[in-house]
Parts: C-alpha cells; sequence; structure tokens
C-alpha cells in the first residue's frame, strides 16, 4: 500500500482552526441572561437611591432607560429562539446598545460624579473576549468619548433638600484618566490573553489532527496486513477446486475454460492480497523498527525534493553498535517529518540527519546549509501562528508558507508526547564571513529521547528477526 505524500503533507484547515468566526459563538441567551442582571443592579441602585439616600433625581426618565433594556429584552426572547448564535455585527449592536444605554443612565444620575461610572469598562473588556480587533477599537473609543462627554455634560445628583452632590474637578479629572486608562489596558490585557488561549487551542487542534491522521495511516496498514493473511485460505481453497475442475472438465471445453478463469482470477487475488500484505507489514513493522528505519522512514516524502538528504548513524563512545530497536509510533513519526520538512525547505543543497544513542538517551539531529532562523525569532520558535514579513527570497522557496510557525509546533508538541525534548539553534557564526562559516552553517534542531521512553526493550517487547534488520 503506497501512501498518498500529499495526504500526508497537507496542513489542517487553518480558516477553520484559526477561529475567524469566534464572535459568531456567542448564543443571544448568553446575552439576554447578562442584560437581565444589568437591568436587576440598575433598578436595585435607583431603589437604594430613592429609598435609603433619598436623593432627588429623575426617576421617570431612568426608568424608561432601563425599561428601554427591557423591552429589547423581552422581543429578543419571543421573536428569536434562545439558542440563536449571533453574527459579528449582531454581536457589536448588542454590545454597542448596553454601553450607550448605561452612558444614557449615567448622563442622567450625576455623570462620573456617580461611582458606578467605571461599569463603562464592561461592554468594551466583553468585546475585547469575543469580538474582532476592529470592532474592540470602535467599541473602546465609543467607551472614551462617552466618558470624556459625562466628565462635563450630566444632571447633577441632589438632595431632597435640593443641594448639589458633586466633587471637585480634580477628582473628576482623575476619574476621567482612570476610566480612559482602565478602558485601554483591559481591552489590551483581555484580548491579549483571549488570542494566546485561542492560538494555543487552535494550535493544539491541529496537532490532534494531524497525529489522528497518522494513526489512521498507521491503523490503516495493520488491517490490510490483517486482511491479506486472512485471505489467503478462501482463496487457495477456490484455487484447488478450480483446478481439480479443470481436469474434471475435459470433455466439456466451455465448462473447462470458465474453471481455467476461476483459477486465474484467484490466482490474480493472491497475488494481489501479497503485495497488499507485505505493504501493511513493512507499514507496520509490528509496532516496532530500527532507529534508522524509522527516520528515513520519516523522511521519505522529501527524498526527491531537489536537496540531498544525508544519514549518519553513530553510537557514543563505547556503546554497543547495534541500533536500538524503537517503538514506531504515529507522533514521533510525524514530528520528525515536519522537521525535516523544514530543513528541506530552506535548505540550499543539503540536508544532514544525524542519530546517536548511548545507555540512557538517543538524540536526533537535523541541520541544513541555509540561511538558519531568525534570530530575533529564535527564542520563540516553537510557538504557534508566530508571523514575520518574508522576504522574496523566503516566498520562492516555499511559496505556500505563511510564517505561522504551525508546523514547527505541530512536531514540538507531538515529540514532546512522546518524551522528547527539543532545542533549536543556528550554525553560523554571525561574526564570521560567509565564507568562513562550516558547511552545516543553517538551522540546527536536536531531539532528546530518553532511552527509556522509545526502546522497546523498556516495554519488554520482543526484537523479531524482522524488526532488527537496518533497512537501506
Amino acid at each position: 500500500m503506497q501512501r498518498d505524500e500529499k495526504a500526508q503533507m497537507a496542513e489542517p484547515n487553518l480558516s477553520i482552526l484559526k477561529g475567524r468566526d469566534r464572535g459568531n459563538w456567542i448564543r443571544l441567551r448568553t446575552l439576554i441572561l447578562l442584560r437581565w442582571g444589568a437591568i436587576t443592579g440598575q433598578l436595585s441602585a435607583l431603589m437604594v437611591a430613592n429609598q435609603a439616600y433619598d436623593l432627588s433625581l429623575e426617576y421617570g426618565l431612568c426608568l424608561l432607560v432601563v425599561g428601554v433594556s427591557v423591552i429589547g429584552n423581552l422581543i429578543a426572547m419571543f421573536i428569536f429562539p434562545e439558542n440563536k448564535r449571533l453574527s459579528e455585527t449582531e454581536n457589536l449592536l448588542m454590545v454597542l446598545f448596553d454601553l450607550l444605554q448605561l452612558s444614557l443612565l449615567l448622563y442622567l444620575t450625576g455623570g462620573l460624579n456617580n461611582p458606578f461610572s467605571v461599569l463603562i469598562l464592561g461592554p468594551v473588556v466583553i468585546s475585547a473576549n469575543v469580538l474582532t480587533l476592529r470592532s474592540t477599537v470602535f467599541l473602546a473609543v465609543t467607551a472614551i468619548a462617552a466618558v470624556t462627554v459625562l466628565s462635563t455634560a450630566y444632571v447633577p445628583l441632589r438632595t431632597a433638600e435640593g443641594f448639589v452632590l458633586r466633587i471637585p474637578d480634580l477628582f473628576i479629572f482623575g476619574n476621567w484618566v482612570s476610566i480612559v486608562i482602565a478602558v485601554a489596558f483591559l481591552s489590551i490585557y483581555s484580548r491579549r490573553v483571549t488570542v494566546e488561549m485561542h492560538t494555543m487551542s487552535d494550535a493544539l487542534q491541529a496537532t490532534q489532527m494531524a497525529l489522528s491522521r497518522e494513526q489512521r495511516l498507521t491503523d490503516l496498514g495493520g488491517v490490510v496486513a490483517a486482511a491479506a493473511h486472512e485471505l489467503g485460505t478462501p482463496l487457495a481453497t477456490i484455487k484447488l477446486a478450480s483446478a481439480e475442475l479443470v481436469e474434471e472438465l475435459d470433455d466439456r471445453p466451455d465448462l473447462a475454460d470458465d474453471a481455467r478463469l476461476i483459477r486465474d482470477q484467484a490466482d490474480r487475488c493472491r497475488d494481489i492480497l501479497r503485495s497488499m500484505g507485505r505493504a501493511g507489514k513493512d507499514d507496520l513493522h509490528l509496532r516496532q523498527a530500527p532507529l534508522s528505519a524509522v527516520i528515513e522512514e520519516a523522511a521519505e516524502p522529501h527524498r526527491n525534493r531537489g536537496k540531498l538528504l544525508l544519514f549518519d548513524y553513530q553510537p557514543a563512545e563505547g556503546v554497543d553498535a547495534v541500533q536500538p530497536a524503537i517503538l514506531r509510533r504515529p507522533e514521533i513519526i510525524h514530528g520528525l517529518r515536519n522537521l525535516i520538512q523544514n530543513a528541506v525547505d530552506f535548505a540550499r543543497e543539503r540536508v544532514w540527519i544525524e542519530a546517536e544513542w548511548d545507555e540512557n538517551r538517543i538524540s536526533v539531529r537535523i541541520m541544513d546549509d541555509g540561511r538558519g532562523f531568525p534570530q530575533q525569532l529564535l527564542g520563540r520558535i516553537g510557538d504557534p501562528f508566530m508571523r514575520r514579513r518574508r522576504n522574496p527570497e523566503d516566498r520562492s522557496q516555499r511559496p505556500e508558507y505563511e510564517g505561522m510557525g504551525l508546523g514547527l509546533f505541530i512536531a514540538k508538541t507531538l515529540l514532546e508526547r512522546s518524551g522528547a525534548e527539543l532545542s533549536f539553534a543556528n550554525g553560523h557564526d554571525p561574526f564570521l564571513a560567509p565564507s568562513e562559516n562550516p558547511e552545516r552553517c543553517g538551522a540546527i534542531i536536536e531531539v532528546v529521547w530518553p532511552r527509556d521512553r522509545i526502546d522497546v526493550r523498556a516495554f519488554d517487547i520482543p526484537v523479531t528477526a524482522q524488526n532488527i534488520l537496518l533497512g537501506p
């Protein structure tokens, strides 16, 4: 069974994974419940102001403003189903309505003299968490404009005796500054944290998809091998019966030809299943294989891409030269394949893949003769969706590459899942001229496993004759 190399190297559907439409994930019911909570709080505050503090407010207008929110909620509840998912625009309009309603209520109750003016931060923070950057900036600007207006234009707070309750202008200015800073800081902070969480979630989902695809291919090889084995016996029976019929039907040429056809087709089915079974067994490797076989299987899709792959397998000094047999796990193969793909994409002519082992560790080092990793991003390699500007040479080497770092993140996550530690470095010295740098002057990626994490001897798996072959 030959694997489709294009399917192997295909990336997950990033338009789905990156969650550009997360603003469409919010249910109408969620915003309705939040608004009912806000309405309850506003009515409670008006009641306390009237009964406990005997403040003279425009209660009619205040109740009218709160009533608009009540009517909006009732209309939304009766017209739309509870499980309706709002679009980005609908979410923006809902949050903008709450912001303007709260601003109008603050205008009627003292503006920035009202201690509840800090609640104007709520809609902006919600937008930073669930809406796009454009929507968040729009709401933040609207909130700052509303606070600026409320600092000078408002209906004063008065007691029943007619005294005006107001704080000094310096404190009004301080409240304005603090709310403006809080709007900017909290929206940036909330958005940064939310984007980081979404990015990691998307990248882990892509990693799981890649691992699942590799696992399906591995399982398929086992199914093919088992099917070839199980179908061998009935096909042999059909061939035997058809051969006997050919001998007994010498006097019936027409029936004898049919019997020969059955025998020939049984032979053909046997050959097909034998080929499939051999490919399935080769693919499965009885769940274990020599270190070199696993590495070369990972590198196989990139052998004919115009770059020379050089392999070197050496034991550490004083260690047995026999290669360790390791678990042939999908995450190891797919992770190494992504690292080798990255080296091939950015190498000029050669890629070196070296493996070394001792009693305690197994390491694989992948090097190329390209320009290496960007120095300013070296500490961030392995972060998902890491963008940087691309120069024309990058586009010519890898036109489909968007610079998001997802492939390296998937490789790093899968290999770390198998117990490996990864390190990234460059082989060139920035203080030397290009002609003075060594041949292996590009990117260097080293993957190191504790031997007991992938060596079959640590899992009491018998090593068969088939599995200790060193391969080509």
